[in-house]
């Protein structure tokens, strides 16, 4: 199945090279999504000199397939935060993000990026009878957090009756959010940032802060990891938990959805919106999240087609596709230095474009030695066992399991020879296990299992034709390269003789 978000099939080219020398600078920035470009933006107005990293295209990874909504709130309900930290938290995070999603509005209108950003409101509301008692906690958590928040009792044709009240929040945001980085990183570039597109980092030497890539080499002073998950191994990752979660895009006839951010909470939980793109409207849903690695991508994404035809009537869908979130275990992101030296960002759950514009501007504050009033609330060395205690138990006992699962228990194989083609599978091959893939034109494709990051074994992810790991996210092509996540070296291919 080929799988493309309609924000990567209608951005613009980004047209940056590969980096194939060594260089210094003062700061390296590994990952070009909203994160690592608007850090790279930031420290290019002040004058410091920064390299970007990016291993595809700029807007690659969970920037292009997010939902393109910018909110105040989280998805997830500030009611959580409140219950976990206190009302000021809270009210912390609602204040910093609000400054974010105000900062992308005026970057947008201040160098005119044709990204479709446009103010909206934001309704929250129940699809079953017992999902009720959530949306009056969130209108609950939300007074506590200095929202303005109303409720009322419809919601805008053609969706269907809500059971009960509706939470509204106004002027939140939408757009287009690769157009919006690849614009953003231009303005980077032309203020001085060096920025390097399809130059996938293979190893990082915190130490002697030295970046490679497979052509170059960066030796910078500071090392800011802008890639969701932090390279390598970094303690945040024993506290988080890996989710993917599932889009599409259906054309629709102009004007005949309403703008805004819709949540609908009950036995499913979707997201939605529409988009006009050029000549072309969308509706786009995105629902059925599951911890990476540990659930059948394809019936996720078949059952969130069939509850957009079941809800909108929908016939075409256009796009298809999936995306990464890494939710922490006291519900607040890491963002800051780590106790590896480096920078990080991560631990944004649902809620990235709106916290990676935030984490940049901290950063940038850090680097420069300014205070930043958010700083100490998501301090990336930060431990708070008992705000996080449920999180942490369950990521581990997620591991576990998977541990368990893949190296205890009998895990189920197949038989290479039943391999189709287009199809990916665990394999017994001469007393050896093997993550096989057979490409559609027979080509016989084996890796080690194992995953290199913590030594938990993959899972074949059948819409993204990639294996998954179940542990902590990292996700590998079929020849093994790295597609995402914690891991930096690739799977170990193995070459099979007469098959």
């Amino acid at each position: 199945m080929n799988t493309i978000s309609v924000w990567r099939a209608t951005a613009p080219e980004a047209g940056f090279p590969t980096l194939q020398e060594e260089i210094t600078a003062d700061v390296v920035i590994v990952g070009g999504g909203i994160t690592g470009v608007t850090l790279a933006l930031n420290l290019a107005e002040k004058g410091t000199s920064a390299v970007l990293l990016e291993a595809h295209n700029v807007g690659y990874g969970s920037t292009g397939n997010s939902t393109g909504n910018l909110y105040e709130t989280i998805s997830k309900g500030i009611h959580h935060i409140v219950d976990q930290w206190d009302s000021d938290t809270a009210r912390a995070v609602a204040t910093a993000r609000r400054a974010a999603v105000e900062q992308i509005d005026q970057r947008v209108r201040k160098f005119d990026i044709p990204c479709a950003f446009r103010r909206c409101r934001l309704y929250r509301y129940a699809t079953s009878g017992n999902a009720q008692e959530s949306v009056e906690r969130e209108y609950q958590g939300s007074l506590k957090a200095g929202l303005s928040v109303h409720l009322e009792k419809a919601l805008p044709t053609p969706l269907a009756p809500p059971s009960g009240p509706v939470l509204a929040l106004d002027n939140q945001a939408q757009f287009h959010p690769q157009a919006y980085v690849r614009g953003l990183a231009r303005q980077a570039a032309n203020q001085g940032c060096r920025i390097y597109e399809n130059s996938t980092v293979i190893e990082v030497d915190k130490d002697k802060r030295v970046v490679r890539t497979d052509k170059g080499k960066v030796t910078a002073r500071e090392i800011v990891f802008a890639t969701h998950s932090p390279k390598g191994v970094h303690l945040v990752q024993a506290e988080m938990i890996a989710n993917r979660e599932y889009g599409l895009a259906a054309r629709i006839a102009r004007n005949s959805f309403p703008s805004g951010i819709f949540w609908g909470t009950g036995v499913e939980r979707l997201s939605i919106r529409n988009v006009d793109v050029d000549d072309a409207t969308f509706l786009v849903c995105v629902g059925e999240e599951h911890k990476t690695g540990q659930e059948n991508a394809k019936i996720s994404l078949d059952r969130l087609e069939s509850s957009a035809q079941a809800h909108f009537n929908v016939r075409e869908v256009a796009f298809r596709w999936s995306a990464q979130n890494y939710s922490t275990a006291d519900g607040l992101p890491y963002i800051g230095r780590d106790a590896t030296g480096c920078f990080i960002a991560t631990g944004f759950a649902t809620d990235g474009l709106t916290y990676g514009t935030l984490a940049a501007s901290l950063i940038a504050d850090q680097i420069a030695g300014r205070d930043n009033v958010f700083a100490p609330l998501v301090k990336a060395s930060r431990f708070s066992p008992l705000k996080g205690a449920k999180g942490m138990a369950e990521e581990t006992a997620s591991v576990v399991k998977s541990l368990i699962k893949d190296y205890v228990i009998n895990r189920e194989t197949t038989q290479l020879s039943q391999l189709m083609p287009g199809k990916g599978a665990i394999v017994e091959f001469e007393d050896e296990s093997l993550a096989a893939y057979r490409a559609p034109d027979g080509t016989l494709i084996a890796v080690s299992p194992v995953c290199t990051h913590m030594k938990c074994k993959v899972h074949w992810n059948s819409v993204e034709t990639s294996w998954d790991c179940p542990c902590h996210g990292s996700r590998f092509a079929p020849d093994g390269s790295v597609i995402e996540g914690p891991a930096i070296e690739p799977l170990e291919r193995r070459f099979l003789t007469g098959q």
